[in-house]
């Protein structure tokens, strides 16, 4: 016992030392995403002064994409369904449907729990609005994302790779080091997201477990330990397989998440269907009346929205693209249309669904705020849970099969990480050995995540790179997407026609979509 509680303090030792080397992180996206806002100057102006530049360049963006496409996120809303539904047999990478629940194994994340959680906290209610309205117009960004992955996707062996350092290095000159700039950039954001990832997977079995026993397992006990090691097995023998076994868990992972997620939360809002009026009536109103008891301010609820919206279905990230880029598309515009949808199930149903647990318990208020405004995002959740199920057996279960989804999201984003950092090393280097040894990392790193949990210790400055790194790949992303605008809509104004020719270099005005023009040539 005491030789464990002295690995304990060392590792914690470790890991706060570590963390204090990173005490910068926080300050710094904070200050990146608040941009220019946190100078009085431009605070100072009449409603400009609300809007940091990542807003003004995340739902400008998309407002602007929206209106060129001629709101392709409601006009091709039925088609994409009837894309997913479409049974088809691939030779090369996967299903766009599989490349569709790849997608959504990232978007639907911790994120979706403890982001709108989070949101609400700091925001208010109509953070939960600003929300919506970002993802609708991030809708028609995601389409431009998936698109330019499909124009500019390579064949390798079996399988198709592509995204952001493919179609950027396509876009910016074919200058080799843009590709291996913008893969590192990918990398390094992953490698930044993992450890969250893994301490999620660990402390929600932990969780689990301590619902089931109804005891309190110890973080450091041999549980912990065996349940991390087994975590990270499993993790290599599936991250080694390549993308196509990725596929084969998110294909029936994300379904089951998803769903059981959606009539869990359905059943919590019927056994409180008195309480949707406010639901709905604090969200709107919230949105551009912001409770004081938040704030008061305009301009932190839209930040908290916008922001949090992004993390949930990173649309304008170009983090999602190397999925798009995987699958076996007929028309590159088919993926950019389901690579729309993701957003919408991300943000529109999986989201919306959270802030209604959050919002209908409205724990803020009462004797109790204080206690819950104190807790962590996740704590926070399951104490709206248990004021939504008072002294009844449905607390227990619904807390369950809450956490069970947490697990599933937190997992599904660590394989969907891994495998997106294989496909942008391919952009550096295609030999096994490489490749391999950047799986290596990422496994260690997410190991490092659940060794942190199992230290007892949340290591808030680390976590605070997932935020750096949003806000990083956006300002990188964005404008790359831009440049490549005039194909994507030269590609989609082809796809409308519908003329029976097929898609090449030609139809955008290039002469190096090398997989498109041999495909046409096979006939």
């Amino acid at each position: 016992m005491q030789k464990n509680n002295k690995e304990r303090v060392s590792l914690q030792s470790i890991f706060e030392s570590i963390n204090g080397i990173f005490s910068f992180v926080g300050p710094l996206s904070d200050f990146l995403w608040d941009f220019p806002t946190n100078f009085e100057w431009y605070s100072s102006i009449p409603l400009l002064g609300n809007f940091s530049f990542a807003i003004i360049l995340l739902l400008g963006s998309g407002i602007f994409f929206s209106f060129r496409l001629g709101f392709m996120q409601v006009t091709y809303f039925k088609k994409g369904i009837g894309i997913m539904t479409q049974k088809r047999r691939v030779e090369t990478g996967i299903s766009p449907l599989a490349a569709f629940l790849l997608s959504s194994a990232m978007r639907v994340g911790p994120g979706n729990i403890i982001g709108v959680t989070g949101a609400i906290a700091v925001g208010g209610p109509g953070a939960l609005f600003w929300m919506w309205i970002s993802a609708f117009f991030g809708m028609a960004i995601a389409y431009m994302e998936g698109v330019l992955a499909q124009i500019f996707k390579e064949k390798k062996d079996d399988e198709f790779i592509g995204g952001l350092p493919f179609y950027g290095r396509k876009l910016l000159g074919n200058q080799i080091w843009i590709g291996v700039f913008l893969s590192l950039l990918y990398i390094l954001y992953a490698l930044c997201c993992l450890p969250a990832q893994g301490f999620n997977v660990v402390s929600s079995v932990g969780r689990m477990a301590e619902i089931v026993t109804g005891t309190t397992i110890p973080t450091d006990s041999a549980f912990y330990y065996a349940v991390g090691a087994a975590i990270v097995v499993l993790t290599a023998l599936v991250a080694f397989g390549g993308i196509k076994k990725v596929t084969k868990w998110t294909d029936k992972m994300v379904p089951v998440m998803a769903v059981l997620y959606i009539v869990t939360v359905l059943v919590l809002i019927i056994l409180n269907i008195g309480s949707v009026p406010y639901f709905f009536r604090a969200v709107f109103t919230g949105a551009f009346k912001p409770d004081a008891f938040f704030g008061g301010l305009f301009g932190t609820v839209l930040a908290q929205g916008v922001k949090r919206g992004l993390m949930s279905n990173e649309a304008g990230q170009g983090t999602i693209t190397m999925s798009a880029a995987a699958a076996d598309a007929n028309h590159p515009c088919e993926q950019g249309i389901l690579a729309s949808l993701g957003v919408f199930l991300d943000t529109i149903v999986i989201c919306t669904l959270s802030g209604f647990v959050v919002v209908m318990a409205h724990c803020w208020e009462g004797p109790g705020s204080d206690a819950w405004a104190a807790l962590d995002k996740l704590p926070k959740f399951t104490e709206s849970i248990a004021v939504l199920t008072p002294g009844t057996s449905a607390n227990a279960m619904i807390t369950f099969l809450i956490t069970l989804c947490f697990c599933m999201f937190a997992y599904t984003c660590l394989l969907g990480m891994i495998s997106f950092s294989e496909i942008a090393a391919n952009r550096i280097r295609k030999d096994k050995g490489f490749i391999n040894g950047v799986r290596v990392i990422a496994l260690f790193v997410a190991a490092f995540g659940i060794l942190c949990n199992i230290a007892g210790l949340e290591l808030g400055n680390l976590w605070a790179f997932s935020d750096l790194g949003n806000i990083l790949i956006v300002f990188f992303n964005v404008p790359i997407v831009y440049i490549g605008s005039k194909y994507v809509l030269r590609a989609t104004n082809h796809y409308k026609k519908n003329d029976g020719t097929p898609f090449t270099s030609k139809v955008i005005g290039r002469d190096d979509c090398v997989f498109w023009d041999e495909r046409a040539k096979k006939g």
